[in-house]
């Protein structure tokens, strides 16, 4: 159960708003703080008086301004605010967009839930915030499409041996060769390239080591 909120966020609508969807979804317990800094001193003090929050709402950026900071944005704060209260639930509300950074805010520092700032957002924050309150995780709608896409996709044992070298250490310009000795065909580089391109396409990643990665995680290699 959520009773008590601290909002992280430099803007005083979006502030607002926010304090409006808690109030709608009856939490009334609310505190704001408009710099990263000023945020883990409440978490830390509400921590020594045995008043712990329980979810933590913050933006990723904050516009510095003359008020020096030791944390400089939503992600250091989220690190630190673990330190103090392990338990604590986080959701990030965010204009960030590019899946790269929010996979590693779910993989790297173990967010409780993203909403994207867009058009409505607000019937958004409020599935998120149901939904970390039953402890469960709450992942945006374009996440978890890419990632049924990610777990229905399925290998071809061309793909599994071209990814397996790739996890080997080998060049991307010797597997050619390689699949040569071993009379595996299509054996060019330009074979080799187009179907590692349609596989990171399919998966979203755009890099050969994510590829790589995921597979491993699959247990496909």
């Amino acid at each position: 159960m959520i009773t008590k909120v601290l909002i992280a966020e430099d803007h005083e609508s979006v502030n607002i708003s926010l304090q409006k969807t808690l109030e709608e979804l009856a939490i009334t317990d609310i505190a704001h703080a408009y710099y990263c800094d000023d945020a883990l001193y409440r978490i830390t003090q509400a921590v020594k008086a045995e008043r712990s929050f329980d979810l933590l709402i913050t933006d990723l950026s904050f516009t510095q301004d003359d008020h020096k900071q030791l944390l400089s944005g939503g992600t250091e704060l989220i690190a630190a605010a673990r330190e103090v209260q392990p338990d604590l639930k986080i959701l990030v509300f965010s204009l960030e967009s590019r899946q790269v950074v929010i996979d590693l805010l779910y993989n790297k520092y173990d967010i409780d839930g993203f909403v994207l700032k867009a058009r409505n957002d607000v019937q958004s924050l409020k599935e998120a915030i149901n939904e970390i309150a039953r402890h469960r995780r709450y992942y945006p709608n374009h996440i978890r499409q890419l990632n049924n896409k990610k777990n229905a996709y399925s290998f071809s044992e061309f793909d599994i041996t071209i990814i397996t070298l790739l996890a080997q250490g080998m060049l991307q310009k010797d597997i050619p060769a390689h699949l040569q000795r071993n009379g595996i065909k299509p054996s060019g580089l330009s074979s080799i390239e187009k179907r590692l391109n349609q596989m990171k396409d399919a998966l979203g990643f755009t890099k050969n080591e994510q590829l790589v990665a995921h597979c491993k995680d699959l247990g496909a290699i």
